[in-house]
């Protein structure tokens, strides 16, 4: 007898390719022990979180037992929380963002279902740039959304902004962006994002619906060699930002992040208050009390960025080792160079023999490529370059 929904089925059936990896990396630490696996497949950020972190936790003990300490808030989150997050996008964004435009999620993931339960209706489509995060296909589902990929230039991931406009139809909503991206590293550009502003502008004026810009931003402090990250409050009357300090702090187990509605969309107060209503309604109820009252704590902190920049670095020798084509990433925590073999699931299966794990490109909307998250030790980066190099070798 069948105990689960028939859409759920499917999706256990294509369930993600990061955690198919990840458990078959247990098994072989099993085997051959922690150390002499190499396991590139999980984007689990290891950098310790800022000396801020222990600090803030024991602030919140400190009012632990008092009435009411961890109980219940607005659905939006606590105003001092929500209050902090507006005045970090103000400094980042560089257009002054009210605490009435931010709502407190449980990480990015929240916030990009809380807006699609808000806006999507059955059918609706949500465009989005390939390579992409493979979650989004179920977020939209979630709510009878329909993801449609589109390609973004070859080797390069740069936006392709044309295929982009051929992709809208009158059933668009929204069009989903992530920069710095997972899995590419790549940070798209001013240039792009204008000409994107200027085709959703284009096809309002035609269809005349709204047509949202949800900008997915859990990586942005990730930059590793200072280049401009445009501020989409600047560039799209009708932009979303979402994002989450999982990454960008090392607390990604506290499930903290936001949406953040741009303060020149028309109107923005029903969007809002729609949003605040889908995190109830959804379960979320508010974001978790003790990461809010942490990340107040902490919200003006970041992790290392040395760290993980000496490891991009180290990874780009173990490939040149190997002879391993790849773009270099800008930010996030990500290569995704081209696979040696057309077929990328059997290059990273080939991997295995020398115990490296990685995830096919086939797993974020792009065959032909594969990921590799260095946000691991760097002796494993370091161990793993005889393995790249004979296995290139082998094919």
């Amino acid at each position: 007898m069948q105990l689960v929904s028939n859409n759920i089925r499917e999706a256990m059936g294509g369930a993600s390719f990061i955690r198919k990896m990840f458990e078959v990396g247990i098994e072989l630490k099993k085997q051959y022990g922690a150390d002499n696996v190499y396991d590139f497949s999980l984007g689990n950020p290891d950098a310790p979180p800022p000396a801020g972190a222990a600090a803030g936790l024991c602030k919140v003990a400190e009012t632990a037992n008092e009435p009411f300490a961890l109980g219940y808030m607005p659905n939006a989150g606590y105003p001092e929380t929500r209050g902090a997050i507006a005045g970090s996008l103000t400094r980042e964004q560089g257009v002054d963002v009210p605490l009435s435009h931010v709502v407190v999620t449980t990480g990015a993931a929240g916030a990009i279902n809380v807006l699609f339960r808000a806006v999507l209706e059955s059918g609706d489509e949500v465009v989005c740039p390939a390579p992409y995060f493979m979650e989004y296909r179920f977020y939209a589902g979630n709510f009878g959304g329909v993801l449609k990929p589109v390609q973004s230039r070859d080797f390069t991931f740069e936006l392709d902004v044309e295929a982009i406009e051929q992709a809208l139809t009158p059933r668009t909503k929204a069009i989903l962006i992530n920069s710095p991206n997972n899995p590419t590293g790549q940070i798209y550009t001013r240039a792009e994002l204008e000409a994107l502003a200027d085709v959703m502008r284009r096809h309002m004026r035609k269809t005349g619906k709204v047509l949202y810009l949800i900008s997915d931003e859990p990586y942005r402090a990730l930059n590793f060699d200072g280049v401009e990250i445009p501020s989409l409050f600047d560039i799209y009357e009708y932009t979303v930002i979402v994002g989450s300090y999982s990454k960008t702090l090392s607390l990604a187990g506290a499930r903290i992040g936001y949406l953040a509605v741009c303060p020149a969309m028309p109107d923005p107060m029903e969007l809002i208050n729609g949003v605040i209503m889908t995190n109830r309604i959804l379960g979320f109820v508010n974001a978790p009390a003790i990461a809010q009252k942490l990340l107040t704590c902490m919200i003006d902190e970041q992790v290392d960025l040395r760290l993980y920049r000496e490891r991009r670095d180290a990874m780009a020798k173990v490939l040149d080792h190997a002879g391993i084509r790849y773009n270099m990433p800008k930010g996030a925590l990500y290569f995704f160079p081209q696979s040696p073999i057309p077929d990328d699931a059997e290059f990273v299966n080939t991997l295995l023999k020398e115990r490296i794990l990685a995830v096919p490109g086939r797993g974020f909307g792009t065959p032909g490529y594969f990921r590799l998250a260095f946000c691991v030790p760097m002796s494993s980066i370091e161990k793993s370059a005889e393995g790249f190099a004979r296995v290139v070798r082998s094919l």
